[in-house]
């Protein structure tokens, strides 16, 4: 039996090991300098395939040209950014773009507001500094600087979190495709095959306005959102099921029931009207995102399983969604009461068990 692995988060050119190899071994289309396999396979490893009796999971459900663009992006000169909202899967794809084209997915810069432009170019070890002075063996590179030297690709996940002065650094980055290190009077030119994969959230707070002059280094995707309920299902059912086989939840995988009672409540809080499209609804402060969706299930099956039967009830659901939807007391309070009694109560049926329970948390 295969021992289970210790890590609580592989990486996904280890996730999905087998039909990386399994796609890189069936090649026959041309291989971009520094890529692992064709632009063709990578394309079949995020949307979903066959190669020889191996099937493909897909990583990414939504449109595929836009996943082409986003490759082909990949294949020139350009960086790519990915632009969305919460939950529309940037990270997810960034990532799997990575695995698949270089089998390495780590060389990652998280956006935060506290991140320096060192973090961005390089730093320095200072005790060797002060030791030695300046030496490349005393310079900490950082993940641009190494995919750079390496002709592979860098995540800048989060880019509109940052600073302006920070992200100003990538602008002669992505223009000159080299570093400049004037303690050692050297400059590193970019091997073929650099790029950077960045992405940035449209709706988060303290995001900071990119300049013109950076998006024009950028070839720019959009991700929409899951444009239908079935749709998003689809993309909350494979997440959570990928997500909970690294996970010791010791449930059963939500049903098709739950899952459409959460992606229902979520897409109409979040729309500010049933899906219908019939009654008027107030909005959350929350984005509640396909991502959140997939969390709170993750979190109902995690509830089943260490105090209940195994199986996600309606109790357990309704203490998720409680927490998920109630973000601010006051506003989303009031929203998610008027929701409890304008909608899911007068529903009935398969929605009365639910209501129940939610009623009587929410009290």
């Amino acid at each position: 039996m295969k021992q289970k692995s210790q890590i609580q988060r592989m990486p996904a050119e280890e996730l999905f090991q087998d039909e990386i190899e399994a796609l890189i071994k069936a090649e026959k289309d041309p291989i971009p300098t520094g890529w692992k396999m064709s632009p063709r396979s990578v394309l079949t490893y995020i949307t979903g395939g066959k190669v020889g009796r191996k099937v493909i999971t897909p990583k990414y459900i939504g449109h595929k040209r836009l996943v082409e663009i986003a490759i082909s992006t990949l294949v020139t000169d350009r960086a790519l950014l990915l632009i969305g909202e919460p939950g529309t899967a940037k990270s997810w794809l960034s990532e799997h773009l990575s695995a698949a084209i270089n089998g390495d997915s780590t060389k990652v810069i998280q956006g935060t507001a506290g991140t320096t432009e060192e973090q961005i170019r390089y730093s320095w070890n200072y005790a060797m500094l002060i030791a030695q002075g300046p030496s490349k063996e005393a310079m900490l590179k950082s993940p641009i600087f190494r995919a750079m030297e390496t002709g592979t690709i860098a995540r800048v996940e989060e880019i509109s979190r940052c600073a302006s002065e920070v992200q100003d650094a990538l602008i002669s980055m992505l223009s000159e495709k080299r570093i400049s290190v004037p303690e050692l009077a050297m400059e590193v030119p970019a091997q073929k095959g650099f790029s950077i994969i960045a992405t940035a959230n449209t709706r988060d707070k303290g995001v900071n306005e990119m300049s013109a002059a950076l998006k024009r280094r950028f070839n720019i995707v959009v991700l929409p959102s899951p444009s239908n309920l079935k749709s998003e299902m689809e993309i909350v059912k494979t997440r959570v099921e990928q997500l909970s086989e690294n996970l010791d939840l010791n449930a059963q995988m939500p049903t098709e029931d739950v899952v459409e009672k959460v992606c229902t409540i979520f897409r109409e809080l979040r729309d500010g009207m049933t899906l219908d499209g019939k009654q008027k609804l107030k909005t959350t402060s929350g984005v509640l995102s396909t991502a959140e969706a997939i969390s709170l299930l993750a979190n109902s099956m995690a509830l089943a399983g260490s105090f209940g039967s195994g199986t996600i009830s309606e109790y357990d659901l309704a203490a998720a969604l409680q927490g998920a939807v109630i973000k601010d007391e006051e506003k989303d309070g009031m929203a998610w009461k008027e929701y409890l009694e304008n909608i899911m109560k007068k529903r009935g049926g398969a929605w009365s068990d639910l209501y129940r329970e939610c009623k009587e948390l929410n009290n």
